[in-house]
C-alpha cells in the first residue's frame, strides 16, 4: 500500500513567504513550491503522515499565526490534507516555474522542455525532497552573491557545505568553478545532488557529491584548501560549522553564509570575528540575510 503523505496549502501576504519557507522547512515539510494569487501568496509543501499527526499540524498553524502576528501582517489561512505517495510528488511541481536569478542564470525545472533560445545559463532542476529550487531568497541570495564572485574570470575550488539539492554547487560551476565538493548529512539531498548534476551535464570528476559534512570534505581534499565555502543552512548550524569551515579555508579564502534571519546576524558575526574572519558585505531582502565573508 502506497503511503500517504500530508499536502499543507497556506495562503499568506507576500511579505510572509520567505518566513513560512523557513517555518515549513523546520517542521521537516519537502517540495515546496509558491504561487501568486491576487496579492497573496499560495504555498504548498508536503509531510510524511507518519511524521505529524493532526495536533502537530495545529501547532503549526498557531506557529504561522504567531509569526505574521509578529510582523503586524494578516493572519495566514492554512489547511491540509492527505494525498496518496504517487501523487505528492508531482503536484508541487505544478507551481513551480523557470525563474531567472541574478544577471546570469534561469532556474529550470528538469520535466519542463527546453527554451529554444536562453541569453541565460541554464540551471535544470529536478529538487525532489531535497531543499533549494530557487524560490526561496536564501538560495537567490547566494547565487546572487556567487555571480559577483565568480564574475572575473577566475576558476576557484568551491566546498558546498549542507548542499541539499545542489543547486549552489551547480551554478558555482556554470558561473565559471573549477571544481565543486558538496557534502550533506541527509542521503536524500546527496541523491538529489547527483541527479541534478547528471541533468547539467556537469562530471562527477568536477562536481563531487558525497554525504557528510567538514570532516567528509576535509578527506575529499586531502586536507588542501578550497578558495571559496557555501553553506546556506540555518544560523544555529552555521555556527557551529564556523571552526570547521575556518580549518579548510586557507588565508585568501571567501565564503557565502544565509539562511539567517535578521535577529541572528550578531551572533554569526561574532563568531567569525573569533575565527579571524571579515565581513566584506551583508545583503538583505526581507527577513533574510546573507553574509559575503573573507579571511582577516
Amino acid at each position: 500500500m502506497a503511503n500517504s503523505w500530508w499536502e499543507i496549502k497556506i495562503l499568506c501576504d507576500s511579505a510572509l513567504e520567505d518566513l513560512i519557507f523557513w517555518r515549513l522547512e523546520k517542521f521537516g515539510c519537502r517540495g515546496m513550491s509558491s504561487e501568486i494569487k491576487g496579492n497573496s501568496h499560495l504555498l504548498c509543501s508536503y509531510l510524511p503522515q507518519t511524521e505529524a499527526q493532526l495536533l502537530d499540524l495545529a501547532a503549526l498553524s498557531l506557529w504561522v499565526r504567531q509569526d505574521a502576528l509578529t510582523l503586524g501582517q494578516p493572519t495566514p489561512i492554512m489547511h491540509w490534507r492527505l494525498i496518496d505517495e504517487e501523487d505528492w510528488a508531482s503536484s508541487w511541481k505544478e507551481h513551480w516555474q523557470p525563474q531567472n536569478i541574478g544577471d546570469h542564470l534561469l532556474i529550470y525545472p528538469a520535466w519542463l522542455s527546453e527554451p529554444e533560445t536562453s541569453e541565460r545559463l541554464l540551471l535544470r532542476l529536478d529538487p525532489g525532497a531535497a531543499f533549494g529550487t530557487g524560490t526561496h531568497l536564501t538560495t537567490q541570495l547566494c547565487l546572487e552573491a556567487l555571480e559577483m564572485r565568480l564574475g572575473d574570470g577566475n576558476e576557484p575550488v568551491v566546498a558546498d557545505i549542507g548542499c541539499g539539492s545542489g543547486i549552489l554547487s551547480v551554478g558555482a560551476i556554470l558561473l565559471g568553478a573549477k571544481k565543486v565538493y558538496a557534502v550533506d548529512i541527509d542521503p536524500l539531498a546527496v541523491g538529489s545532488a547527483r541527479t541534478n548534476r547528471d541533468l547539467n551535464q556537469i562530471s562527477a570528476q568536477q562536481m563531487v557529491v558525497e554525504r557528510g559534512s567538514i570532516e567528509k570534505l576535509q578527506k575529499l581534499t586531502n586536507n588542501q584548501v578550497v578558495d571559496g565555502i557555501l553553506c546556506n543552512i540555518l544560523a544555529e548550524v552555521i555556527i557551529d560549522l564556523i571552526p570547521g569551515i575556518s580549518a579548510i579555508a586557507g588565508p585568501k579564502s571567501w565564503g557565502i553564509l544565509s539562511g539567517i534571519l535578521l535577529d541572528q546576524v550578531q551572533p554569526i558575526a561574532d563568531t567569525l570575528e573569533q575565527y579571524n574572519w571579515v565581513v566584506a558585505a551583508l545583503w538583505k531582502r526581507q527577513e533574510w540575510c546573507c553574509f559575503n565573508i573573507r579571511r582577516s
